[in-house]
């Protein structure tokens, strides 16, 4: 009975060692994944993240200087890399291919608030996108310039001088680039607005399409028609675009109207996309980081009116204002201006129609 007894508490102990022992083990596995976790946050990896930027055929060369910038912002501030793939070309292109599909773009910086109007009648961007990010989504301006060829030959100083017999105008097409609606509304503007009636402005519009032989898909091919192949008596663009080609030694005379346009460039997610992709935080970062005040000095170095208002400061003596600068809204806002301008069979293709007689 003793030696039974004595059976029973050797095994019984010997389980407490093995029980023991494989708790202990348990415990020490999870203790070292538990201090593992916490202490290697530092060092661990979130997964890459790829984002797709959409934007208008003249942004490239600040997008080139801002996106690294990001990239290793973010890489410091988040431990995770970030790819962003951008896409360039006339805004209205841009913004039908999203449409279409064949650009899933997470982010857009377009030619003007219209073409983003137009994503989001399409589902893609939810309404109040102006209203989530500064300046109601406005983050590059620009105004119209006209070029002229070396010692104007043609003396042209004024929109006015554009509807003269014997000048070729170089210009892009509203129906695939945010700069040719911007134009067309300058010119439109500078008799609507100026005292002149709407049978004045139709009538000078018309003049001007007369001598304009061929519209461009982007503002870049208008730009590289004029500039390289020696096309044209007048080119109309953005005036970064006008100042950046006199950097790169295209030293062409211009002129900004005092009379102009407030060109507006709007950026915003793209709801949609973003939320399929799951990269709504890091494309938000993004927007936020083009507004910073180091994103908007390279906007400016390239010539664009910066938003940041202590950038704008900065460049005032180098970007004189302008005398008398309309806005969209003085043109009745983007839905009227879409209605009465650019829809099939309104006024922008009946001008068309008449300059083609």
């Amino acid at each position: 009975m003793q030696l039974l007894s004595q059976h029973i508490i050797k095994s019984w102990l010997k389980k407490r060692r093995v029980q023991s022992f494989v708790s202990l083990f348990v415990l020490g596995t999870v203790l070292s994944m538990t201090v593992a976790a916490c202490s290697g946050g530092v060092s661990a990896t979130k997964a890459d993240v790829k984002l797709k930027l959409v934007s208008f055929s003249v942004t490239k060369a600040a997008h080139d200087q801002i996106i690294p910038k990001f990239v290793d912002k973010w890489k410091k501030e988040h431990n995770q890399n970030v790819t962003i793939e951008p896409s360039y070309g006339g805004s209205g292109a841009q913004t039908a291919a999203i449409i279409a599909g064949s650009q899933e773009a997470d982010i857009v910086h377009l030619a003007l608030p219209l073409d983003v109007i137009k994503l989001q009648q399409a589902g893609l961007i939810k309404s109040g996108w102006e209203i989530r990010t500064p300046r109601n989504g406005i983050v590059s301006k620009s105004v119209a310039a006209i070029v002229t060829r070396e010692g104007n030959p043609k003396n042209i100083q004024t929109w006015a001088d554009l509807a003269k017999d014997g000048v070729k105008i170089i210009a892009a097409n509203p129906k695939t680039s945010g700069i040719a609606i911007w134009e067309f509304l300058a010119f439109w503007s500078s008799v609507s607005l100026t005292g002149g009636d709407e049978t004045a402005a139709l009538d000078y519009v018309t003049r001007v399409y007369k001598n304009i032989p061929v519209l461009t898909k982007d503002a870049r091919e208008a730009s590289n028609l004029f500039f390289q192949k020696g096309e044209g008596d007048v080119l109309i663009n953005y005036e970064n675009e006008v100042i950046l080609a006199q950097i790169g030694g295209l030293k062409l005379p211009y002129v900004v109207p005092q009379v102009n346009i407030s060109i507006d460039n709007p950026v915003t997610l793209v709801d949609k996309n973003v939320d399929k992709h799951g990269t709504r935080e890091v494309a938000q970062a993004f927007i936020d980081f083009l507004y910073s005040t180091e994103a908007q000095r390279e906007f400016a170095k390239l010539q664009y009116r910066p938003v940041n208002p202590t950038v704008t400061q900065e460049v005032a003596s180098k970007q004189p204002p302008i005398k008398t600068l309309f806005t969209s809204q003085d043109l009745g806002g983007w839905d009227i201006i879409q209605r009465k301008f650019f829809e099939d069979g309104s006024i922008f293709d009946k001008v068309q129609a008449a300059s083609k007689a």
